[in-house]
């Protein structure tokens, strides 16, 4: 509880900058998709941004720790964690311009001890090869302190407030069938919002092959409704940040997103669509 209280502190005091950080998000919104489903980690099929903090976090460690023993190899270390830092900059700014409120307060906060310590880390290994060791040591000393901190912030981000955590990871297999709606409602193409013992299901017809298909309706990027997206053939587009699903399988066709949407089985007696979640679904 006290450490929700504190970033909630935290939160409230950075708030009189939202009216900087918009324009900002907006700026990097506006960056075209392809390079974005890059950043996003389409293609790797988990968040980016998560797996390259290890690289800065890990060598200015080893940088931290070479520096108490006095060794000069700190300095390549240092070094190493500086390159590792531009990419995971990139990829964390691009998750941190889908956030709101809090949540983006608190992702400011950890952009801002970020590139503060990057900036240490870089006068700290320009006043170490300008024979300034001491100096160097204490800013890079400085720098690390910060990145802890740092760090500490992007876990609540992921933890506290399950930012780019796949939202349909808990979703079980059923073994029955169950009715959901009637088949009629599928005419014209619409999307149908559906429940299934409390998760809520998008059910629509395929235009490409006629089947009845039904993917899981909670956004797996942040939460958003796929059923009040857009469709676009067999896609389906999410109203909140636009990460793009293939209706019948789920599959990614778009970023944010990078987790596909669990599929469900589906079937049509006595003119009422029943569905079931598909079993041979990784839920891992």
């Amino acid at each position: 509880m006290t450490n929700l209280r504190l970033t909630k502190q935290l939160a409230n005091l950075v708030e009189p900058l939202d009216e900087i950080v918009e324009p900002v998000q907006g700026i990097v919104n506006s960056v075209p998709q392809p390079v974005r489903d890059v950043l996003d980690g389409v293609w790797f099929g988990n968040p980016l941004h998560p797996a390259l903090t290890d690289v800065p976090l890990g060598s200015w460690t080893a940088a931290f720790a070479l520096d108490l023993v006095g060794s000069e190899s700190a300095d390549g270390a240092l070094a190493v964690g500086i390159l590792g830092a531009v990419p995971t900059a990139l990829t964390g700014l691009n998750d941190w311009s889908h956030l709101k409120d809090d949540a983006r307060r608190i992702g400011t906060v950890h952009a801002l001890v970020n590139s503060a310590g990057l900036a240490l880390n870089v006068l700290s290994l320009a006043a170490r090869r300008g024979g300034h060791r001491g100096l160097g040591r204490i800013l890079s000393t400085v720098a690390y302190g910060g990145t802890l901190f740092s760090a500490h912030l992007g876990g609540h981000l992921s933890f506290g407030l399950g930012i780019r955590v796949n939202r349909t990871a808990f979703e079980s297999p059923r073994d029955r069938y169950a009715p959901v709606c009637e088949e009629k409602e599928l005419n014209g193409g619409k999307l149908v919002g559906v429940e299934l013992e409390g998760a809520s299901v998008v059910v629509s017809r395929s235009e490409e092959s006629g089947e009845v298909c039904a993917i899981a309706a909670t956004c797996s990027h942040l939460g958003g409704p796929l059923d009040e997206g857009k469709r676009d053939g067999d896609t389906v587009t999410c109203p909140w940040h636009g990460s793009r699903f293939d209706l019948c399988t789920g599959e990614v066709h778009g970023g944010p997103a990078v987790y596909p949407q669990p599929r469900y089985e589906t079937r049509v007696r006595s003119e009422k669509v029943e569905i079931r979640i598909a079993k041979e679904d990784d839920k891992d």
